[in-house]
């Protein structure tokens, strides 16, 4: 959960973190979807000789809990579909380094790093250098014409997503969020949830990403979601403004108790953190509150999250309402 804090770098009121990851396939064996088991294990064997020395924790995946898995996905480690995979797949993590690999995810390698606030070039620095040490090792499938070669199609080229995870409650409470989807997807950008594909905007935090990977340069990706950064993050201010206006009394009002109910409630739900939390980070924001830092708010989004919480409980939780009650004393040891 190291990528939501970093004692170096201050937290940002708008960006939570930033994120880069390449897909990259070992010459020699099929995409994973025609691999078996066998050959997987191989693939594995010869990445770990490349990154445990490197200080990377091997963690093999069909070795784990469902709730153990479960973590990783919500500490943004692995993808969803990683989880489910059957046969050989591990994950290889350098945590104090904000580095991750999955290896056998959709393609042999998927390595990413993810850094806080808005880090998107040393983000992509760090894992071009652990892909160096790799390609060092043994040979990445590249075409001339197409470039780094991926089971999927749309990751041809660089195989690299890039993406920055934005709280935009302005654009959200004031209606224009499609608006802003809109127009970014015809720079060949796209706006997701906050665990990126096929999830939902929660919490008012969205994850701006690139859609091609073919025909422009990596440079380029990270340029181009820079500048929908700062474009965004104006239009944002901008819709702060107006509802401020209009509506200050009762934002205070709102967030303040956002922060009342943190505080006290006995039982607090994963979806109902999710409006605390946004009514909270608003509030700070906004300058409605002024004894909560982000530094203290956004590690919740992993530390509170229903796998991640029932891990930290060693066992106490046995059941939806001691996981809700477990949150809610979480939220009064930090804020009471």
């Amino acid at each position: 959960m190291a990528w939501f804090k970093d004692n170096q770098t201050k937290q940002d009121d708008l960006v939570i973190s930033s994120r880069v990851r390449l897909a990259r396939n070992l010459t020699g064996y099929p995409f994973p979807i025609r691999l078996n088991d066998e050959k997987a294990r191989e693939v594995i064997e010869k990445i770990s000789k490349v990154l445990i020395p490197l200080g990377f924790e091997r963690i093999d995946f069909n070795s784990i809990s469902p709730v153990e898995a479960a973590s990783y996905v919500e500490k943004h480690y692995v993808s969803p579909d990683f989880t489910k995979k059957a046969g050989p797949h591990t994950l290889f993590l350098n945590e104090p380094c904000h580095l991750a690999v999955m290896a056998l995810e959709e393609d042999h390698l998927r390595i990413q790093c993810i850094e806080p606030s808005l880090s998107l070039e040393r983000a992509y620095q760090n894992v071009r250098e652990i892909e160096s040490k790799l390609d060092a090792e043994f040979e990445l499938a590249f075409d001339d014409n197409l470039g780094y070669l991926t089971q999927c199609p749309t990751n041809l080229g660089t195989g690299m997503r890039a993406s920055v995870m934005l709280f935009l409650p302005g654009l959200t409470y004031g209606g224009y969020m499609n608006r802003v989807m809109n127009e970014l997807s015809k720079s060949g950008l796209t706006v997701r949830g906050i665990y990126g594909e096929g999830s939902k905007a929660q919490g008012c935090i969205y994850q701006i990403s690139n859609q091609i990977c073919m025909g422009i340069t990596e440079e380029d990706i990270i340029t181009k979601i820079n500048d929908a950064v700062s474009q965004v993050r104006n239009l944002e201010k901008e819709a702060c403004k107006q509802i401020s206006k209009t509506r200050m009394e009762q934002i205070k009002d709102e967030t303040r108790r956002a922060l009342g109910v943190m505080r006290y409630a006995n039982l607090v739900s994963s979806s109902e953190f999710m409006n605390l939390y946004a009514n909270v980070h608003f509030g700070i924001n906004l300058g409605c509150i002024d004894e909560v830092r982000l530094e203290q708010l956004n590690p919740l989004l992993v530390e509170a999250m229903p796998a991640t919480l029932t891990l930290l409980s060693e066992g106490d939780i046995k059941n939806e309402t001691d996981r809700d009650h477990a949150r809610a004393e979480l939220l009064h040891k930090l804020f009471s």
